[in-house]
């Protein structure tokens, strides 16, 4: 990430979502919203036009990327909109990679928490029942083999896959 200026505040988002996202389940719009035009400025002020096209770009590629998890159901409207403040702030190649990586993580979350909860061999049984259910009907009936009795706190991912990101991890790049 080129703008060092921008990590600290990317930061400080990033720990207030994982806190409220913890505590209540929830993204609150005042962070996100404010997050998301307040980097706008910041990149207008800082280069122009240009940062803010920049900044509007990350912004727009954050939100579509994670709109389609969340009309899959696979996550809530805070998620969203966090990812597209932090598309505000770091870009839309920064976004995506940022992305990709929160996508993994999550991943790994999911097949953590699953695991802890019906332990690894249960847990490979239900994820078996759930791929032949959706291969075979093509419907949702496989959310309700997979449902956890505990709701996933995807902020830890995000936050986590742009970390990575931050911190220079890019499979993108060889």
């Amino acid at each position: 990430m080129k703008e060092i200026v921008l990590v600290m505040p990317l930061m400080l988002v990033l720990a207030m979502a994982i806190w409220t996202d913890l505590r209540s389940g929830l993204i609150p719009n005042r962070l996100t919203f404010s997050t998301m035009g307040l980097a706008v400025l910041a990149h207008g002020w800082m280069h122009g036009f240009q940062g803010m096209i920049f900044s509007l770009a990350g912004l727009g590629m954050g939100f579509g990327l994670f709109l389609l998890l969340y009309l899959g159901g696979g996550m809530g409207a805070g998620d969203v909109k966090l990812m597209a403040a932090i598309g505000a702030i770091i870009g839309a190649y920064g976004v995506l990679v940022s992305g990709f990586l929160a996508i993994l993580v999550g991943g790994i979350y999911a097949v953590g928490a699953m695991s802890y909860r019906w332990g690894f061999v249960e847990m490979c049984r239900k994820l078996s029942r759930a791929t032949y259910t959706a291969l075979l009907t093509g419907g949702n009936g496989w959310r309700d083999e997979l449902q956890l009795p505990f709701q996933l706190r995807y902020g830890l991912a995000i936050a986590a896959g742009t970390l990575l990101f931050c911190l220079g991890f890019n499979p993108f790049e060889g």
